[in-house]
């Protein structure tokens, strides 16, 4: 079908993790439909056990699905597969991970509440 892209997401090859500043080796990400110029789109990220994103502010809204694994929040909260999270535009973060995860992450702009 014209306009269509499917992923082998069980296939695609990591980049090494360079959106928070410097290459984290320890996280590998995998751009879908994101644009680095713009910053936004999805992705999918797999961070090694032990590894801790840098913490950073966002500019759009982030929403994030834990696909497998688990993912701790700065708060010590812990979601594990299945769990969903959204950050609004303005707020701030940095997600670690003791067992090591997989996560489906979106940036996007929100649309302007009337």
């Amino acid at each position: 079908m014209n306009g269509r892209r499917i992923f082998a997401t069980h296939q695609l090859t990591l980049r090494t993790y360079d959106l928070d500043g410097p290459l984290q080796p320890e996280i590998g990400w995998a751009p879908l439909s994101y644009d680095a110029a713009r910053e936004r789109g999805s992705y999918l990220m797999r961070l090694a056990p032990g590894a801790a994103t840098i913490p950073h502010r966002h500019d759009a809204r982030e929403e994030y699905l834990v696909l497998e694994g688990e993912a701790i929040e700065p708060d010590g909260t812990v979601l594990r597969a299945g769990d969903w999270v959204v950050y609004e535009p303005g707020s701030q973060h940095g997600t670690r991970t003791e067992t090591g995860c997989l996560l489906l992450g979106l940036d996007w702009d929100p649309p302007d509440a009337a």
